[in-house]
């Protein structure tokens, strides 16, 4: 091989280095909830739930849904998803997160500092309260909110959080459409777990994002 070539060759090595290793490090890095449904199955449990015209939020307040609560050691709930949802998390002896890498799939931003990132309820508070939420316990309020079993929490952009409020899916959707088939999934299973009713625009959007998953 000539000089040149060699040359010419060692230059394509490093390009192709760099763009693989820019690769790896900017690929989305996000540990999913659990239990996320199959599209069959949530299928099935959305035309089981039981549509109604949305509640009242009269009487509804946050802190009627106590929340973070401890959940091992010195790490609460808000610290539990943090760690659970980020890439190469290191916490203080308080489990407050210092660093660490965090994916949001709502609108695809990465973020490295804990404080830009909020947990999600995906069904809102506010939303259990209107469907049904407002006769249950504080206790069983306080399990809701905190429910790490079902796909009810998740890391995401603060601003995203908080521009979704307390919306369904009939008015608030991800950004990033390819996660509404994930989104939809999360939604129902919570709702059927919860045993929460739906409002007939709420069940329309679900059923429409529900199409587009293909498994």
């Amino acid at each position: 091989m000539t000089r040149p070539s060699r040359l010419i060759a060692a230059l394509l090595t490093a390009l192709l280095t760099g763009v693989l290793a820019a690769l790896v490090l900017g690929a989305p890095s996000h540990a999913a909830p659990s239990g996320i449904p199959s599209k069959a199955t949530a299928q099935s449990w959305l035309t089981a739930l039981t549509v109604a015209a949305e509640g009242s939020s009269s009487g509804y307040s946050r802190d009627l849904f106590p929340h973070w609560i401890t959940i091992s050691g010195a790490c609460n709930t808000r610290e539990t998803v943090l760690k659970r949802d980020g890439t190469s998390v290191v916490t203080d002896s308080s489990c407050a997160a210092t660093s660490g890498r965090w994916y949001s799939p709502y609108d695809g931003a990465t973020w490295t500092a804990a404080a830009d990132v909020d947990i999600d309820h995906v069904v809102p508070l506010a939303e259990a309260w209107r469907s049904g939420a407002s006769s249950w316990t504080t206790a069983k309020r306080q399990s809701f909110a905190n429910d790490l079993t079902r796909p009810q929490l998740i890391a995401v952009t603060d601003n995203v959080n908080q521009s979704k409020g307390d919306q369904d899916p009939s008015t608030w959707q991800p950004s990033l459409s390819s996660y509404r088939c994930t989104y939809a999934k999360m939604w129902i299973a919570v709702k059927h777990y919860w045993a929460l009713k739906l409002q007939s625009s709420e069940k329309s959007a679900l059923q429409t994002m529900l199409n587009t998953c293909s498994s």
